[in-house]
């Protein structure tokens, strides 16, 4: 027979041991596992992602920042709370307390930011455009930043959807688009949105949340596609969205459109492709265009890339051109946004982020001044804190702020009265 005091008091030991171990991991290794990875996060808040793959940090690190801030918080107040000798106690305390100021960077800069965009748009388009309403009974954001929406993510009401419907067959590509449209049938405002992917990859799918939530504002929302480098090289995309616009010019009543109030939208690639179409020739008047991050000057993005540069920004520009400005300078001054100005051209909103180390707001700013010196009405949204693509969170600190003042813009412009 077995003797059961060993084994009672071997049970006791390990017991002792496990509760040891777990009141260890309690004390020490929750505050010191959360300050860690509230810092790490943290940190891309005001580091630029070197490399594609760490990108998204960057990009999502200042538009989750409330949440970093609360994580960072918490980690502060469990190390103060279980505050001990030994260096990993300071090393905790230390981590905690640089992510929260870290974290609260983009909430520290949000009011400056925020009066200088509202001015902006009052100096540009008047004080109307603040209070312009949408075309349908809905409501606009009330405030550029709501906390709650940070954590429960912003409200889209339900809207009707279409998706890949064709409209063109291009060398054996079919361009289809998505459509999008409020619950009340009748003619409708448009917003006809391009989307981004360094002219390579995407589908109007991308940022449907935004799609969707337009369309519950009272517009008709047309999501495109283009043909892709560096299979098709420019001017291919260019010509794709032109004969997206003669489909939607064709097929307005179909599609629940106002041909006579119809606004571009474009993301990075998509803005650089919407800002061409508006500021070119089109089938019918375009009322507005809208400028996410897009490329303005090509030939000066070629020779003066970010730095860091996370695409490889020469190398994205080859492929959509043929080649460097050296061999196909003609196709880059072409391609260049900033060389289709002229006067009398629709009103632009440009947003970029202060960040941005895919396209450098510089640029961007290029256009702006050189569209104001041509008489146009532009306004200049820079968001400090942000990177590129920020707006892929559509909660998010710098989405929020975007969005306000974008849904009053395109409110303003797409007025049933001319508003300028």
């Amino acid at each position: 027979m077995d003797n059961p005091p060993n084994r009672s008091r071997s049970g006791i030991g390990r017991r002792r041991s496990l509760t040891l171990a777990g009141g260890f991991l309690l004390t020490v290794g929750v505050p010191w596992l959360l300050s860690l990875v509230g810092f790490f996060l943290s940190l891309w808040i005001v580091v630029p992602a070197p490399t594609f793959s760490l990108l998204p940090l960057g990009v999502g690190a200042p538009e989750v920042s409330p949440w970093l801030l609360a994580v960072n918080a918490i980690a502060l107040l469990l190390v103060l709370l279980r505050l001990q000798s030994g260096w990993w106690f300071g090393v905790a305390l230390v981590c905690s307390v640089l992510g929260f100021i870290l974290s609260a960077f983009p909430l520290m800069q949000f009011p400056a930011a925020n009066a200088r965009i509202a001015q902006e748009m009052e100096a540009r388009l008047g004080k109307a455009s603040l209070t312009a309403t949408p075309p349908i009974a809905q409501s606009l954001r009330s405030r550029p930043f709501v906390w709650s929406d940070s954590f429960r993510g912003i409200a889209v009401p339900p809207v009707r959807i279409d998706r890949a419907i064709p409209f063109a067959q291009v060398e054996g590509v079919t361009l289809t688009l998505n459509l999008y449209r409020p619950l009340a049938v009748g003619l409708h405002p448009a917003i006809a949105v391009i989307y981004g992917g360094a002219w390579q990859n995407g589908t109007p799918a991308n940022d449907e949340l935004f799609s969707r939530y337009m369309a519950a504002q009272g517009y008709t929302v047309v999501a495109l596609d283009y043909r892709h480098a560096p299979q098709f090289r420019f001017p291919a995309q260019l010509q794709d969205i032109q004969t997206a616009l003669v489909f939607i010019q064709e097929q307005a009543e179909a599609l629940e459109i106002d041909r006579q109030r119809v606004a571009l939208m474009g993301r990075s690639a998509g803005g650089h492709l919407a800002s061409l179409a508006a500021y070119g020739e089109s089938p019918f008047p375009i009322r507005a265009v809208v400028n996410y991050y897009g490329p303005t000057n090509l030939i000066e993005g070629y020779n003066n890339p970010p730095v860091p540069d996370p695409i490889d920004s020469r190398a994205v520009l080859e492929a959509f051109l043929g080649g460097s400005p050296n061999q196909v300078e003609n196709l880059y001054q072409q391609a260049s946004p900033i060389n289709a100005v002229q006067p009398n051209l629709p009103p632009s909103l440009l947003v970029y982020g202060g960040r941005d180390h895919v396209v450098q707001p510089k640029f961007g700013r290029q256009l702006y001044d050189k569209l104001k010196a041509a008489g146009n009405r532009a306004v200049w949204v820079e968001i400090p804190w942000a990177e590129h693509a920020f707006d892929a969170v559509f909660s998010g600190v710098s989405n929020q702020l975007a969005l306000y003042y974008t849904e009053r813009f395109l409110a303003w412009a797409l007025q049933e009265q001319f508003p300028f």
